[in-house]
C-alpha cells in the first residue's frame, strides 16, 4: 500500500498543470541589441503571469520601447519604457497592482517595473527598465507606486543606449519630450524558462496585418 500511494502521488503530479520556476528569464530581440529578463515569480506571480501570457501569445511581438523618460540634471540616469502603446488588439485583461509593500521588491537600478493609469488596477503589457535606483515609484503612505516583478540579467548596455536616444519635444502630460524620435523595435520576446502557457485568445493584431 505504501508503494501505491507514492504511485497514486507521482501520477497526480504528472497530470498537474506545469508551476512556474521561481525566476523565469525572457529574451527580448530588439533593433538595439538582445536583452534578457529575470521575471520575478516567486515575489510578484499575479504580475509575472501576466507579462509571461504576453510573451507566451507572442503579443510583444512587433511591439517596441517607445519612451526614454531622463532625470533632470542626470540624464545618463531614469527608465526606457515600451510594449503594446496604447495597441487594444494586444491586450489582455487588466491588472491589479501587486505593490511593492507586498512583494518586498523595490525599483533598484535594472528593476523592471509594471507601468500603469493612474488606476491602479489598469497594468497591461507596457513596463519600464530602470538606469540607476528610483525609490519614488514604490509604495509608501497615501501612494500604491507601481509593480516591481523583475530585473535586467543582461543587456544593461543596450537599455543606456535607448534612454540617451534623441526624444521628440511634444507628447502628453509627463510623457512630454519623452518619446523617442525612433522606437526601438521589440521583434520577438520568448522565454527561456518552463513552459509556454498561451492563453488561446484570438491574436486580433495578426487578422489585420498588413492592412
Amino acid at each position: 500500500m505504501r508503494f501505491l500511494g507514492l504511485a497514486c502521488g507521482a501520477a497526480l503530479l504528472i497530470g498537474a498543470a506545469p508551476v512556474e520556476p521561481p525566476v523565469v528569464r525572457v529574451r527580448l530581440d530588439t533593433s538595439a541589441g538582445p536583452i534578457t529578463l529575470a521575471i520575478d515569480y516567486r515575489h510578484a506571480p499575479k504580475t509575472a503571469v501576466n507579462f509571461l501570457q504576453y510573451v507566451d501569445d507572442g503579443r510583444l511581438d512587433g511591439t517596441s520601447f517607445y519612451r526614454a523618460s531622463r532625470k533632470a540634471g542626470h540624464p545618463d540616469l531614469g527608465f526606457v519604457q515600451g510594449g503594446i502603446g496604447t495597441d487594444a488588439r494586444r491586450k489582455l485583461d487588466m491588472l491589479p497592482l501587486e505593490p511593492t509593500s507586498q512583494t518586498g521588491l523595490r525599483h533598484v537600478s535594472g528593476a523592471i517595473s509594471m507601468a500603469r493609469y493612474a488606476n491602479p488596477a489598469s497594468g497591461s503589457a507596457n513596463f519600464s527598465l530602470l538606469v540607476g535606483p528610483s525609490p519614488n515609484l514604490d509604495a509608501k503612505p497615501g501612494s500604491p507606486g507601481y509593480a516591481v516583478f523583475g530585473h535586467v540579467l543582461s543587456g544593461m548596455d543596450v537599455v543606456k543606449r535607448m534612454l540617451a536616444m534623441p526624444t521628440a519635444p511634444g507628447g502628453d502630460e509627463e510623457m512630454k519630450g519623452q518619446m523617442l524620435v525612433h522606437p526601438i523595435k521589440i521583434v520577438h520576446a520568448v522565454r527561456l524558462d518552463g513552459t509556454p502557457k498561451p492563453t488561446g485568445r484570438p491574436k486580433v493584431w495578426l487578422m489585420f496585418k498588413g492592412l
